[in-house]
């Protein structure tokens, strides 16, 4: 079924546990999420996030994913991941999208603020809900969804860059927004040293938003940095960089040991094995990660 994301985040934060989010830039890693939603009786978020649509383009994926949604035997909230720019909001919300992030945190906070009120003015008339970042959240240049390759860095970066606890109470009453993209350590894509989470500055951030915090670049992460920040106010936790990974090993395993090689054959592969990896993701955030082991289940 088709819900908000303020209505999972509102129940998970009453729960104490957190809502995964993966990125579905492909039919198999769509089909992948919900069917681990579905074993497991959780809830999920499908997300597209506006870098992904070179692979597949928001208005082809996008109706998909909200089929999908509908259909769903749990809760979906529908959701773009890093929106740039009102005119991409408009079209998602257009499309069916129950959710949208706009990311405007490269801009100077007066214009960030300005940018995220204007959407959160447009989305919340139409019953969507809306995601906002403060802070840069970076990326390690290896398979993150806002990057294409490069080099790989460090995921420890000065604290100019995370999130200011009092900056953000100021910037959540401003706009409104329903969930704050938060930073405080983490990266986007392959961690390539071990990350360096700050909870006392997350902690800090949780309690002075009374807002549900969201986790990007959250996978890759020990069960115990998992617990840690859900007990400290994340309630959402985007994923996508090692359950894409998980799906490449698998497809590259099939191909070194099978002689008569079908491109079909690969979707498959990849789906069951992105799908087991969403399953220990989902079962971590949502139905162990939290003080109550059961809140998260339908």
């Amino acid at each position: 079924m088709l819900v908000t994301l303020r209505e999972l985040l509102t129940k998970a934060d009453a729960g104490n546990y957190a809502v995964g989010a993966f990125n579905s830039p492909t039919l198999e890693s769509a089909r992948a999420a919900i069917e681990a939603a579905e074993e497991l009786g959780a809830p999920v978020i499908l997300s597209h996030a506006e870098v992904h649509n070179e692979i597949v383009p928001l208005e082809v994926m996008g109706p998909i994913l909200v089929e999908f949604a509908k259909r769903a035997s749990v809760p979906v909230a529908v959701h773009l991941d890093h929106g740039s720019h009102l005119d991409i909001v408009k079209q998602a919300i257009d499309i069916g999208f129950s959710s949208v992030m706009i990311d405007a945190s490269h801009m100077d906070y007066e214009d960030n603020v300005r940018t995220v009120k204007e959407v959160v003015a447009y989305a919340h008339q139409r019953g969507v809900s809306v995601e906002a970042e403060l802070g840069v959240l970076t990326s390690s240049g290896i398979g993150g969804e806002e990057t294409k390759g490069g080099h790989e860095i460090s995921p420890s970066e000065p604290e100019d860059y995370y999130t200011d606890p009092a900056l953000a109470k100021d910037f959540v009453e401003q706009t409104g927004i329903d969930a704050l993209a938060a930073s405080f350590g983490t990266v986007h894509g392959i961690y390539v040293t071990e990350p360096n989470l700050d909870f006392e500055r997350l902690a800090a951030i949780y309690e002075n938003i009374q807002r549900p915090v969201v986790m990007h670049g959250g996978s890759g992460l020990s069960r115990e940095e998992y617990v840690q920040a859900i007990r400290r106010g994340v309630r959402k936790i985007n994923y996508y960089s090692y359950a894409a990974k998980a799906g490449a090993h698998a497809v590259k395993d099939y191909i070194d040991r099978t002689a008569n090689l079908f491109y079909h054959d690969f979707t498959a592969v990849a789906k069951e094995a992105i799908k087991n990896d969403v399953k220990k993701a989902v079962e971590m955030f949502t139905l162990q990660g939290g003080g109550n082991s059961e809140a998260g289940r339908i």
